[in-house]
């Protein structure tokens, strides 16, 4: 398994993931979302992985700010998603082509 976890730091959920692979021994790669954010190809398998909507943190400062309910899901939503991370919903965990959004151990269970 090659698990990547972007997150942010006083995320509880991101937090808890960590929580959950150290508790297995499953070697992970932190990545912190608020200073590298995706590379286009990480986003683009997340983003196939789960959907663009699952990616947007409705709940963020900078959403209403950058009029992403205005948006919805387009290609000027997507770019605007990509080039904010403090957007994106936390944690993202990836395992190559696979990929979750928020806590979901019953997900990462399958994985192993």
């Amino acid at each position: 398994m090659n698990i990547q976890i972007f997150g942010v730091k006083k995320c509880f959920d991101t937090q808890k993931a960590e929580r959950y692979f150290k508790e297995r021994n499953i070697k992970y790669q932190y990545i912190d979302l608020a200073k590298y954010g995706l590379s286009k190809g990480e986003f683009s398998s997340v983003k196939a992985a789960v959907g663009l909507r699952a990616l947007i943190n409705s709940k963020a400062k900078e959403y209403k700010l950058l009029n992403m309910h205005r948006l919805g899901t387009g290609s000027v939503a997507e770019e605007i998603l990509f080039k904010n991370p403090k957007l994106y919903q936390s944690p993202i965990v990836r395992n190559g082509k696979h990929a979750t959004v928020g806590y979901s151990p019953d997900v990462w269970n399958n994985w192993e």
